[in-house]
């Protein structure tokens, strides 16, 4: 049995929690959380002991893992910390606010040989993998286009109670959620690269309003088209059209194969159990055995896409 600790006690944070306490191998002995409301909630729920102190936390509690589930900003602060302190760590994307930064994580995490791994849901997506499955198999034929599309008409979104998602530093719809996509971009392509970008910002400080780019994948021309405080409802998806076919998946975890066309067909909707998967690999990892994990430094990759989207240079 590994004793589990959550650092954040945000949406994630708790869906982690729920993980932690349901898995076999795994038991929840500690949150931490800056508001002391939210981690004494956090820590009622299942039974942990709830800290305000990080480096108390790491001292007393003594997890074997962490989830790192802070803003951007704090990543690398809470990921050293806990590797300092000989707990494994699984963070949550992006890796950091700028390619910079995550570089400089993903060299700590390589000096030590606790397991580190990012979340990215999509990893365990049965919509995303069965995606990625039939693209390889050659079902839609050579790939033509790959189209990256996000439609915001209010950003942060209502649920979004945290003033940071609205800011240049670590904020913004790229970072948040085109990062996940992007994501599945280098899981679809070996190579993705921003060609050229359009931004715009909602002030000297304010995070992104509109990116318009062009991406070009392993020769196979992409677009990104995101743009908030517009009408419509909320958008997210991501296409790859071939030669014999398309597949789009839209809203997380819906594939459809053929869409606009009269053969249209929901391929699948299945949410899957991502977080109790990851949770399953990380004890794998743990365990000493095979895993399949999302490293830091394809996180990183996933990271310089993202910092050339919104023109940051190092």
């Amino acid at each position: 049995m590994y004793d589990a600790a959550v650092v954040g006690c945000g949406v994630i944070g708790q869906r982690l929690a729920d993980a932690f306490a349901a898995h076999d191998r795994t038991a929840l002995v500690a949150v931490c959380d800056l508001d002391a409301d939210a981690a004494a909630s956090l820590a009622d729920e299942h039974g942990a002991a709830p800290y305000t102190d990080l480096d108390a936390m790491l001292d007393e509690a003594s997890p074997d893992l962490v989830h790192v589930g802070v803003p951007p900003v704090a990543h690398f602060d809470v990921v050293d910390a806990a590797l300092d302190a000989g707990a494994h760590v699984i963070c949550e994307k992006p890796i950091a606010p700028t390619a910079a930064e995550g570089r400089e994580l993903a060299a700590r995490a390589a000096e030590t040989d606790r397991v580190t791994a990012i979340n990215f849901p999509f990893r365990y997506t049965p919509g995303f993998r069965e995606l990625v499955d039939r693209v390889a198999a050659g079902k839609i034929g050579d790939p033509r286009r790959l189209s990256l599309r996000f439609r915001f008409p209010q950003w942060p979104r209502p649920w979004q109670d945290v003033g940071w998602l609205e800011g240049r530093e670590q904020g913004g719809p790229t970072r948040e959620v085109g990062s996940h996509f992007l994501f599945g971009a280098l899981e679809l392509f070996d190579d993705v690269a921003v060609v050229d970008a359009i931004r715009e910002f909602g002030g000297p400080k304010a995070c992104e309003t509109a990116v318009l780019a062009r991406l070009d994948a392993d020769g196979v021309a992409g677009s990104v088209d995101l743009l908030t405080d517009c009408a419509g409802e909320e958008e997210n998806s991501l296409t790859v059209e071939g030669t014999d076919g398309a597949l789009a998946l839209a809203d997380w975890r819906t594939l459809v194969a053929d869409p606009g066309t009269d053969d249209e067909r929901v391929v699948t909707d299945a949410d899957g159990e991502t977080t109790l998967t990851l949770v399953d690999e990380m004890v794998a990892a743990m365990d000493g055995a095979d895993a399949d994990l999302v490293d830091f430094e394809t996180a990183l990759a996933v990271q310089e896409l993202v910092d050339d989207l919104l023109g940051i240079e190092e």
